[in-house]
């Protein structure tokens, strides 16, 4: 893959190195790699850098600029205007050596900024400025939105807080520190950052709000000292590690983020933070999640100082939001740890929504006619799983009882409702019902993304982007012999589907068109072509439940479609379920964080500090290979810690299977949402040999034909990065970031 780079002078919102080499030029507030490399003498013509992020991606009334000043040219001589307001006492020569300023002030929409230099002209930038409220890109916001208490507008604003904690020396867990009234000396243990810098182990919490939703920002902080953009305190490395929550779900209003306090990361320097728009149970609409992310890094730029480089970790619906904006928003992670992971939410809901179809047939095969028996082992044949225990994981542990009913007011994984799940936090009278209500709140992801997805012209519900026509379920099974022809034609002459409503009907129910090309685009099915940062994923052997080994293989199938490999990507497998191996030593001592997930932030962090060194004119994807540790390879665990080395026993020991839908015969990559159509012929079926009754059925069952998946999906394209709902559903890339520019 070849990628088309700007030169850095014209990728202004960002200083991570990876960023700079995005696709297409699209970047975000990033880490370091512009921002330290700038001096404040320049050869180039005098020069304004939006440091904390794309010059039209600002939020909150402020942004860190840099002023690149030519050679010869003195500090003292230049001016620098905010819509015509001399705002120069703003700037100075700043202990990085840097001309830079935090301008404030800024007002929602375009904000002229200029600067001049005695004998180096004049240049300017437009910064347009968002509320902190939101929204940026994202369209508009999900409404209701109930704000936590404190909130002093219908934004969920609210002041800044601080709370200090440390370590205790004997417990090594977390207490409250009070500055003003510090513990007994020998009581704060202390901790030796990956930089060298030994320092006590005391962190500041910062909790605020952006995007209607909480942050918080945690980082080893001396109390007794100051912390500027331009001089961050010497504990700091400059990198951040963003904690993700779990699950999928559609709440309405404003929540409280993950907690940050990892002392294995913090420990080491890192600053841990997360949003609670990030936290998968919370909010699965992936572009208010990287809208939300994206104005959490601009805050700790212009706050903290520059980033080196940020990495993203997480379990199950903590991965989901690392790939989908790994993908769709590429440069705010420069690196991720998924864990127990998934693809993406959509990808989900498809295996859910295919498991409610089979574990309602199997439970009541005779509800539209005399039934067939079915041995488990033909079941699991059916679900692509060695036993029928995942689908019935799904339903039945994870309260799957109604599915996707637009009218419960709780919520859960995937594309559907669940009932004592989640709760949607919809008041009941405000809630859909076809009956009291039709014109109520519905509490199903699509409508969660009615924004981004478009409504439908006959209710205005939005479009959906998936169906089951023509999936013919058990196909695999059919021709391996696993199950007999009578049982194929049954299962699918009465699996059905589910309507808008998630009613259960008879019939095969069609994707609503416009939704499918806007789900590729837009990446709410992760196609994987924009993945090319470093990829660990930290596997915990299961086939028992819903985190199955296979979601991580099939993301490795999406990559090596699009790119050809899956270079950047590396599986870690232990035996524990979720947890993978846990007896890893962890860097600092009680740390919060799994011991496996331990293990990994070493072996990314040196990726990607060996990608930062990497000077050569490579791509970052040729620089990702490049400069990959021997540590990053594919390995499996023994549970006390040993690597197997022989990849067959690793095979052995942690085997993986698929999903109802690749047992129909989907190719294994999982992410057709509509298959092109093809006559039925009982040549495809050889040597199998149907009856002139169960022909009939299966003609009555596909009227339009059966997949052919030697074909992409209806619709089917790369995802777009960097999309904005702002003018509405369907979504529009931004573009270029805005340039300084000589004025004339």
């Amino acid at each position: 893959m070849t990628l088309k780079v700007k030169s850095a002078a014209a990728i202004l919102s960002s200083r991570s190195f990876l960023s700079i080499m995005l696709i297409l030029g699209l970047v975000i507030a990033g880490g370091s790699g512009v921002y330290r490399a700038a001096t404040t003498h320049s050869a180039l013509p005098l020069q304004i850098n939006v440091l904390s992020n794309r010059a039209d991606l600002i939020s909150g009334g402020d942004a860190l600029v840099q002023i690149a000043i030519p050679t010869g040219v003195s500090p003292a001589s230049v001016k620098v205007t905010l819509g015509g307001n001399d705002i120069t006492k703003e700037f100075a020569v700043r202990p990085n050596a840097l001309y830079e300023g935090l301008v404030t002030g800024l007002v929602n929409g375009a904000n002229v900024l200029k600067a001049t230099a005695s004998g180096a002209g004049s240049a300017s930038i437009t910064i347009t400025n968002h509320p902190n409220g939101g929204p940026i890109f994202s369209g508009p916001q999900i409404q209701p939105w109930p704000c936590i208490a404190g909130a002093t507008d219908a934004q969920c604003n609210q002041p800044v807080t601080y709370q200090f904690m440390y370590v205790d020396v004997l417990t090594n867990q977390f207490q409250t520190y009070d500055p003003n009234n510090p513990p007994t000396p020998g009581t704060v243990a202390t901790t030796t950052t990956d930089q060298g810098d030994t320092v006590p182990f005391i962190v500041r919490v910062e909790t605020g709000a952006q995007d209607r939703g909480q942050y918080s920002i945690a980082v080893l902080f001396d109390p007794t000292q100051g912390w500027q953009p331009w001089a961050p305190q010497k504990a700091w490395n400059g990198k951040t590690y963003v904690t993700g929550g779990t699950g999928c779900g559609e709440h309405h209003g404003e929540t409280s983020p993950p907690s940050v306090l990892d002392n294995d990361a913090l420990g080491r320097g890192f600053m841990v933070w997360s949003t609670a728009l990030d936290h998968n149970t919370q909010n699965c609409n992936l572009v208010v999640q990287a809208e939300s992310l994206m104005m959490a890094k601009e805050h700790i730029v212009e706050t903290y100082g520059p980033i080196r480089y940020t990495i993203g970790s997480g379990c199950s619906g903590g991965s989901i939001y690392q790939q989908q904006a790994a993908n769709d928003y590429p440069g705010i992670f420069d690196g991720i740890l998924p864990n127990c992971s998934f693809t993406d939410s959509w990808s989900t809901g498809v295996e859910v929504g295919d498991c409610r179809l089979m574990v309602d047939y199997f439970d009541n095969p005779n509800k539209w006619g005399t039934g067939i028996a079915w041995t488990s082992t033909q079941e699991a044949a059916v679900e692509g799983e060695p036993g029928p225990n995942i689908c019935e994981s799904w339903i039945n542990v994870y309260g799957f009882d109604e599915g996707g009913n637009p009218r419960e007011v709780t919520s859960g994984p995937g594309l559907y409702d669940v009932e004592d799940f989640q709760s949607c936090n919809v008041p009941a009278a405000e809630a859909y019902d076809p009956q009291t209500n039709p014109k109520g709140i519905r509490c199903d992801l699509a409508d969660y993304m009615i924004d981004e997805l478009g409504a439908r012209p006959q209710d205005g519900f939005a479009n959906r982007p998936a169906d089951n026509v023509g999936v013919q379920y058990g196909l695999n099974a059919l021709l391996s012999g696993a199950i007999t022809p009578a049982q194929f034609v049954d299962l699918n002459v009465k699996a059905g589907s589910r309507d808008i409503d998630y009613n259960p009907v008879p019939e095969r129910t069609p994707a609503d068109p416009p939704a499918i090309p806007i789900a590729y685009r837009g990446g709410l099915f992760n196609e994987g072509n924009n993945m090319i940062i470093p990829i660990l994923d930290l596997r915990g052997h299961d086939v028992e439940e819903i985190h199955t080994d296979y979601h991580s293989y099939e993301m490795r199938a999406r990559l090596d479609r699009s790119h050809g490999n899956h270079d950047n990507q590396v599986i870690w497998t232990g035996p524990a379920p979720l947890a993978g191996d846990t007896t890893f030593a962890s860097m600092v001592a009680g740390s919060f964080s799994s011991p496996f997930a331990s293990q990994a932030l070493t072996v990314m962090d040196d990726w990607l500090a060996a990608i930062e060194a990497d000077k050569t004119s490579a791509s970052l994807a040729q620089k990702v290979v490049n400069d990959k540790p021997a540590t990053a390879h594919d390995a499996c665990f023994d549970g006390v810690g040993n690597e197997i080395t022989d990849q067959t026993v690793c095979q052995a020991l942690y085997p993986f299977y698929a999903e109802p839908r690749i047992a129909a015969g989907e190719p294994f990559s999982g992410d057709i949402l509509k298959c092109q159509l093809k006559a039925l012929d009982m040549a495809d079926y050889f040597p199998i040999v149907f009856t002139d009754a169960e022909w009939a059925q299966l003609q009555q069952t596909f009227p339009t034909g059966v997949c052919d998946y030697s074909k992409p999906s209806v619709g089917q394209q790369p995802t777009i990065p960097w999309m904005s709902y702002a003018a509405g559903p369907g979504g529009k890339p931004l573009g270029a970031a805005p340039v300084s520019a000589p004025l004339k």
